[in-house]
């Protein structure tokens, strides 16, 4: 027996899509007209194909729940099943790892199990908020709304993602650059040259002697093995560092009030905040279990620690506005709007605007680092390069001084 996806046309001309366990396509053929259908397509799914995507290592990245939640919310709003809006997204969807993903999805919903809770049985794939926000849209009969807010959502994590990604790709790429020149001519270039020079006897300067000492460690391989190994672990106690509690609470810190760096940090967790609080509370999530997801969707254990205190000040009959400002690392603005939306009823909306606002802020902020970096990447590189040919340019002074003695 095989498995085969379906697309078929009923009547009265309604879309219907399913699956059948069948030994051939003429069995599936025979089925669907037994039941009234006119089939447009028939898929056999191959245990080749299955065990190719099971494979896959690739990572599933904010953009495919931003396509995932799109779709699924436009197919929802054109009326097609949840089972069939899921049977037409694993088909879709480019990423292997994820399409293997909504198919398991997929059979756990057609064994009865609701949508959010098929996806919580893939622990630590699917995000916190995008399983309650359909967790609470499937409740209160509002699927629709909570995935378009979700699609949104993940559409503005990917955009401010990819724009710091573009902010760290051209230093990225000079300072590659940069380096591939500098071994290239520590390596290659000033041995040849110092060699030179030391056939005439000239007493080299003090710079090329340091030029010539760093060209000397690069090109022992006991050096450069050492270095490599010492790389490895460095790296390997960094991320046992990051991944410990502390050690993740002493980089967020870092990050948030280092200079420049820091404010911009700050306006991107502003930003994260204010919007994922939002999309929850216009989709009906209470205001406790709200924090609770942004807590763990903003991914900052400095937010995290002063979360805790909030929650318990809000449990306790306080507003949010108050014991929000004690963390100390929203902007003035943003406690601000949280105090008028709180007295004016209207938080969600509110955190909506703040949202939109911090995006711009970082947009801009990003598009300003990227103008300043490039410049002072190049001058960085002309001052190594610099540097590297004064210093073998030095001797010949040197010898041209004696000359002339």
């Amino acid at each position: 027996m095989a498995s085969f996806n379906y697309r078929a046309k009923t009547a009265s001309g309604e879309t219907v899509l399913g699956r059948f366990d069948a030994a051939d396509r003429n069995m599936v053929l025979s089925l669907l007209r037994s039941k009234g259908y006119y089939p447009v397509s028939i898929q056999e799914n191959t245990a080749a194909g299955k065990e190719i995507r099971l494979k896959s290592l690739k990572r599933i990245t904010t953009r495919d729940y931003a396509v995932f939640c799109r779709q699924f919310h436009t197919m929802i709003y054109a009326g097609i099943s949840v089972l069939g809006c899921l049977d037409l997204l694993r088909s879709q969807t480019e990423n292997p790892r994820f399409s293997e993903i909504i198919t398991n999805i997929y059979d756990s919903v057609q064994k009865g199990k609701t949508l959010s809770d098929s996806m919580k049985l893939h622990n630590g794939i699917f995000p916190v908020m995008l399983t309650s926000m359909i967790e609470v849209g499937e409740t209160g009969g509002s699927l629709d709304e909570a995935l378009e807010r979700l699609a949104v959502h993940f559409e503005k994590e990917n955009k401010m993602q990819q724009k710091i990604k573009t902010a760290m790709t051209y230093p990225a790429v000079i300072g590659c650059i940069a380096l591939i020149m500098v071994t290239f001519m520590l390596t290659f270039v000033v041995p040849r040259f110092v060699s030179m020079f030391k056939t005439f006897g000239t007493q080299l300067p003090a710079p090329t002697r340091i030029l010539l000492g760093i060209s000397n460690l690069i090109t022992n391989m006991w050096f450069i093995f050492s270095l490599i190994l010492s790389i490895f672990i460095i790296g390997y106690f960094f991320k046992k560092f990051k991944e410990s509690s502390q050690g993740r609470y002493i980089l967020d810190n870092l990050f948030v009030n280092i200079p420049v760096i820091g404010k911009n940090v700050r306006k991107i967790l502003a930003s994260r905040f204010t919007r994922v609080l939002s999309s929850l509370l216009k989709t009906g999530v209470p205001l406790i279990q709200a924090l609770e997801v942004v807590d763990r969707v903003v991914g900052n254990q400095m937010v995290t620690k002063g979360l805790v205190k909030v929650k318990e000040d809000i449990k306790r009959g306080s507003n949010l506005a108050g014991p929000l400002e004690t963390i100390g690392i929203f902007p003035v603005m943003v406690t601000q709007m949280v105090s008028i939306g709180e007295e004016a009823g209207s938080l969600d909306s509110i955190m909506e605007k703040v949202a939109d606002f911090y995006d711009d802020e970082v947009d801009t902020a990003i598009n300003r680092l990227i103008a300043l970096l490039e410049p002072l990447m190049i001058v960085v590189m002309a001052l190594i390069i610099g540097a590297i040919v004064i210093s073998m340019i030095l001797p010949v002074f040197s010898m041209y001084g004696n000359l002339n003695r």
